[in-house]
């Protein structure tokens, strides 16, 4: 958890002059704010990152995914293929949207491959919701060639991939519209947070007005403005805004560090024979907050983390039996287990998501062990935890480790 690794006296600052003025509301009360807009703040610290036009934070990653899905205009009974591996968000947005998901493979990049999205698309697939997992990037030259020789839609979910980047375009800026999460697990923390970004003005437009109940925010009486569309409250308040600007301005930091440790991680841990890596598209972009393992075999899996537990070892994931990051434990996604019927219990899934054939994705997640990468380690402390992690493999893997 790197943001709050960091958290200090710039955050406090931030949040103080919000708490001396009490506007805690992102828009109007010009007066009284003396100046400070932490929302706008946030969102301009967010485009001087990534390079993004324009930037809008919302009250979450996950309705920076709503925002990003309605804001490029995916909607009722638009098929939109998805990843069985990702935060469930991703794929909840798609059902609230009133849209259709369609399973495809992942491949050891950990996001959707170029091969599952082709064997996906239907003369109804609208749209594809691309997950950048584990802060790394996906294949990004052949999957942008099958968005526009099918003329699709793509957004792009980089919930754990801000600052990541592909051949120095950043995640989230390939497609129509793309998003961040600022959770309190990220890169960087507001506590609670999302941003939505694009380069096309409109998606901007319709993200900014659909994340405030259709307001259009021209003016300075909030009672008068007009309404282009219909919209919901996904708005982020001031207090979250400050604590996700003052963490935002740590990003380069925290990925310097991170690349760093994960480097060493890879060079020491890739000695152990059969032990390999998740598949970086680009090694030079990758934000470093995880090091991805892969063993040999679900089973040898299953065993090293038998092993890390009982050695002590934490900060890991085995996503396999996620509850709610692989679609294995989905039973009430599976089952369209809702509080009220959406369009997807009148139209039809397109899939039957209790019977579907995702073998790639079950081989690659099940070998999959993921250690987040913390900053604030120190030396010593990361050489106990390779010195662990090691033999821990070794023992697993009935090997040692090449000198």
């Amino acid at each position: 958890m790197p943001g709050i690794e960091l958290f200090g006296p710039e955050e406090k600052k931030e949040v103080q002059d919000v708490l001396d003025t009490s506007i805690f509301f992102r828009y109007n009360h010009d007066a009284q704010r003396n100046n400070h807009w932490k929302a706008r703040d946030f969102e301009s610290e967010v485009k001087k990152l990534t390079g993004a036009k324009y930037a809008h934070a919302v009250s979450s990653g996950s309705t920076a995914v709503a925002c990003a899905l309605a804001a490029a205009g995916i909607g009722a009974g638009d098929e939109v293929i998805v990843p069985p591996f990702t935060y469930i968000a991703s794929v909840e947005a798609v059902l609230f949207c009133g849209g259709l998901p369609v399973f495809a493979e992942i491949d050891e990049s950990l996001c959707l491959s170029p091969e599952g999205i082709r064997k996906a698309i239907t003369p109804k697939t609208k749209a594809i919701m691309l997950v950048h997992m584990c802060g790394q990037m996906a294949r990004m030259d052949e999957i942008m060639n099958i968005v526009r020789e099918h003329n699709l839609t793509l957004i792009e979910d980089a919930g754990q991939a801000f600052a990541a980047s592909y051949k120095g375009t950043y995640t989230g800026l390939f497609g129509k519209t793309g998003c961040y999460s600022f959770d309190f697990f990220k890169i960087a923390t507001a506590a609670e947070g999302g941003v939505m970004v694009t380069n096309d003005e409109q998606c901007y437009k319709n993200a900014d007005s659909y994340s405030d109940h259709g307001h259009d925010h021209i003016g300075n009486n909030r009672g008068m403005e007009n309404h282009p569309i219909i919209g919901f409250n996904y708005r982020i308040s001031e207090l979250h805004a400050a604590v996700g600007a003052a963490q935002t301005r740590k990003v380069p930091q925290i990925r310097e560090i991170n690349r760093k440790y994960k480097k060493r991680m890879m060079e020491q841990l890739g000695q152990v024979p059969g032990v390999s890596f998740a598949h970086i598209p680009d090694p030079a972009g990758d934000s470093a907050t995880f090091l991805n393992l892969l063993l040999p075999d679900t089973a040898t899996a299953k065993k090293t983390v038998d092993l890390f537990n009982q050695n002590g070892i934490g900060g890991f994931n085995y996503w396999f039996i996620n509850m709610y990051h692989f679609i294995n434990q989905w039973d009430h996604l599976k089952n369209l287990k809702t509080a009220a019927p959406l369009p997807i219990h009148l139209l039809g899934a397109p899939q039957d998501y209790n019977n579907l054939q995702l073998p790639k994705s079950q081989e690659v997640v099940g070998r999959l062990i993921s250690f987040g990468i913390r900053c604030s380690w120190k030396e010593e402390e990361l050489e106990q935890l390779i010195g662990k992690i090691k033999a821990s493999l070794e023992k697993a893997l009935g090997v040692h480790a090449h000198a």
